[in-house]
């Protein structure tokens, strides 16, 4: 293998003095920086509106899709069928003479039952508060409430139902 040769330092300075730059290199270089600074702003513009214009191109396509979807949605709408279904499951409709039972499950109680069961009392207790329309900032911290609560459930016994006496009517 040979080893890379080594140059002396006059020959590098014989190399350099034999570079000259001359007017039309220095013009030629100028222009081409020139031209780099020119343009560069303008290229930076067409990819940032290429990028916009695919967006916008993105988010029709969706919007097309959406319109679709929405179409296809009012096409149910106009089905009589499709709107009796849905009275039947959003608003626990039925067609007269038919007899509708609701099945509780798992996920509590239907508050909105006001058919003298116990969906009944809870409507009322949840109706009773005005609804406000400001915010505000509780007053105690809700996680002392849960401990609180589990606590008193451990130790406390239930109260005894209060039997409630009519009074005698006062005769005139």
């Amino acid at each position: 293998m040979k080893s890379p040769r080594k140059v002396a330092p006059s020959q590098n300075k014989a190399a350099l003095r034999g570079f000259r730059l001359n007017s039309s290199s220095v013009a030629l270089l100028l222009l081409i920086v020139f031209g780099v600074l020119t343009l560069a702003p303008r290229v930076q513009t067409w990819f940032s509106q290429r990028q916009a214009i695919f967006e916008a191109q993105n988010q029709l396509e969706q919007a097309k899709k959406d319109v679709a979807a929405m179409q296809i949605e009012r096409k149910r709408w106009e089905d009589p069928a499709y709107i009796r279904a849905q009275a039947r499951d959003r608003l626990y409709y039925v067609m007269p003479g038919e007899v509708s039972y609701l099945v509780m499950d798992a996920e509590g109680i239907d508050t909105s039952d006001i058919s003298g069961t116990v969906g009944a009392k809870l409507s009322a207790e949840k109706n009773n508060a005005q609804i406000s329309d400001k915010i505000y900032q509780t007053k105690n911290n809700w996680i002392d409430a849960v401990v609180e609560t589990v606590v008193r459930a451990g130790l406390e016994q239930p109260a005894e139902p209060v039997s409630v006496e009519p009074s005698p009517k006062a005769t005139d």
